[in-house]
């Protein structure tokens, strides 16, 4: 029964989690639901509590800030959380179609996006491996180093 109750808990925790953002009831959530692993194996109460804070204490001091530095990005508006095209920054991309400072194609990955030259006075030809300096709305902005 007490693996049960735990288990509910924490699923109720990390549930919560989805208002606030914050990351604090989903590692009390987590820890919820590893303590009732071990209430299912037939730990003590006693024993289930110091399981959950240990749990908790491990999840919210130690993964939770390794958690927000993965997930968030600071901004000059504030902290965000990060995007897929944050990924793509700094990646190495191939010139599909001539890239200029208006126009262009690059493949990144296996994806093929819109582009436009970093430096206004340089037109990358097809083939030439490129860096992604920033993603403008659907437009990768690349760079090839002279």
């Amino acid at each position: 029964m007490a693996a049960l109750v735990w288990l509910i808990a924490g699923v109720l925790l990390v549930a919560a989690e989805a208002t606030s953002g914050e990351f604090v009831l989903l590692m009390l959530g987590l820890a919820a639901m590893g303590t009732a692993g071990a209430a299912a194996l037939g730990a003590p109460l006693w024993l289930d509590a110091v399981i959950f804070a240990a749990l908790s204490g491990g999840l919210v001091f130690l993964a939770r800030p390794a958690v927000k530095r993965r997930l968030l990005r600071e901004t000059t508006e504030g902290i965000e959380p990060r995007t897929n095209v944050d990924a793509l920054v700094g990646k190495r991309a191939t010139v599909e179609s001539t890239v200029d400072a208006h126009d262009g194609r690059v493949r990144i990955g296996g994806d093929v996006w819109s582009a436009r030259s970093f430096d206004e006075t340089q037109v990358l030809d097809v083939g030439r491996t490129v860096m992604v300096m920033e993603i403008s709305g659907a437009v990768a902005v690349v760079w090839a180093e002279p």
